[in-house]
């Protein structure tokens, strides 16, 4: 953490784990919705959001030195870039 020490309520954390059980519904809820090609985006995507608010909230990112987010969400993004150039790749065959 940074100099100074940075607290987060309980009923912080457990409006984060209200929003992570809403958002697991909402995915079971979406691939009933047999959406085709958006099916998976849409999965990932709800699955993002869903990484975010735990990297920042229970992993207390939100509170870290810039450079030390950064070099953490590099490979993240890579690793995002290729699996969706693989998607592309699919999508034009």
């Amino acid at each position: 953490m940074n100099d100074k020490e940075q607290n987060i309520s309980t009923g912080a954390y457990i409006g984060i784990w209200a929003a992570l059980i809403v958002l697991t519904g909402i995915t079971v809820w979406v691939a009933g919705l047999h959406l085709g090609n958006l099916s998976t985006i849409t999965a990932l995507a709800i699955a993002t959001v869903k990484t975010t608010l735990v990297l920042l909230f229970f992993m207390h990112l939100r509170y870290e030195k810039p450079l030390f987010i950064i070099m953490l969400f590099a490979p993240i993004v890579t690793l995002a870039t290729i699996i969706g150039l693989t998607f592309v790749d699919v999508w034009f065959r």
